[in-house]
């Protein structure tokens, strides 16, 4: 445990003095955030790439803790790579959709050709029988999906100063107690999530607001891609459900409000790549809140979910699956009454 105390410390460390001059070089090169729209709720040019200093944090950690790298983390560092670099170019030129989901599919792959996939869940109706085996036929298409997904959470929801971030370092602290709880963590899971927990909180003293930097689509994918990748290879899927009750949980605001916005854009007619103010940050801010009580908010509500997802682990699978239920029904009448389901522009 003193080891992964350093471990967080010096990744803390890098990315705290490393985001100055990731700074620099974004006004250098000109990849700054011009607000040219009403869905801006900056009022200034801010600069982006910010997430290249929580990447440069994550893969010098990754390799100092490890010596040599084991497959798994040669996948996933080599897979947030192809993401940041897709993420960088996406910052500078704004790249269409499909463009940055070929840099994600590629990503996922890397993952898959490593044996970083979906190859268990637990089952919802034994005690006895707790696995339940996934042909690999379906397995890569769940991984693709679920990697693709989480990756695009992070970034749809990344709308206001320090939000994608600080909900980023709250699964990590979810997932870190969930895998050293289940009392099968491995320490090179769990010192997978700190390192990445450290990397950001470094970093967001320079994104809360007033924010001096934006993460840009290269820090928001970023974060989505390796709690993805962590969470698939994680102690985790031996405790509960892999694609279910512990990272849906954890994962939480950025997980429903995705789903929200897709189901929101088809009902209206619209395309699902179209952005919109229809989020719940968004809304929000309509009540008259300021940006940083919506952030702060919407940390107690990821942080409520994360101690559900810790409580869950507690639980038969069949109970886990029923509280799983009952919270993903409250969470969508909420989202009802609150509107997230009707069309703003």
């Amino acid at each position: 445990m003193k080891n992964l105390f350093f471990i967080a410390i010096l990744s803390a460390l890098i990315s705290f003095v490393s985001t100055p001059i990731v700074r620099i070089l974004a006004v250098k090169f000109g990849v700054v955030d011009i607000p040219k729209d009403n869905r801006r709720v900056h009022k200034k040019p801010i600069p982006k790439l910010g997430g290249l200093a929580i990447y440069v944090s994550f893969v010098i950690m990754v390799i100092v803790k490890s010596g040599s790298l084991n497959k798994a983390e040669m996948g996933i560092l080599i897979g947030a790579t192809i993401i940041v670099i897709g993420g960088v170019i996406d910052d500078k030129y704004n790249i269409k959709p499909w463009q940055k989901l070929s840099f994600q599919v590629a990503a996922a792959f890397v993952l898959i050709g490593t044996n970083t996939m979906i190859s268990l869940i637990t089952n919802p109706v034994s005690d006895t029988n707790l696995f339940i085996s996934i042909n690999p036929i379906i397995a890569v298409p769940l991984t693709l999906i679920w990697v693709i997904g989480i990756t695009n959470a992070f970034n749809l929801i990344d709308g206001l100063d320090g939000l994608s971030a600080g909900l980023g370092f709250i699964a990590c602290v979810t997932m870190t107690a969930a895998s050293y709880l289940s009392g099968k963590g491995e320490f090179e899971i769990i010192a997978l999530t700190i390192i990445l927990a450290a990397a950001i909180l470094g970093f967001l003293p320079y994104n809360f607001n007033p924010a001096s930097i934006f993460m840009g689509d290269t820090g928001a994918q970023l974060i989505g891609f390796l709690l993805a990748a962590i969470s698939m290879k994680g102690a985790i899927k031996s405790a509960s459900a892999i694609v279910l009750a512990v990272p849906i949980l954890a994962l939480g605001l950025p997980i429903y409000d995705t789903i929200f916005a897709i189901i929101r854009r088809k009902v209206n007619g619209r395309s699902i790549a179209e952005a919109d103010k229809g989020h719940l940050h968004h809304r929000l801010l309509n009540m008259g809140l300021s940006q940083r009580q919506v952030v702060i908010i919407m940390y107690l509500i990821n942080a409520v979910l994360g101690m559900i997802a810790i409580i869950v682990m507690q639980l038969t699978n069949r109970r886990a699956y029923m509280v799983l239920a009952v919270v993903v029904a409250a969470i969508v009448f909420l989202a009802w009454k609150f509107g997230l389901f009707k069309h703003k522009n």
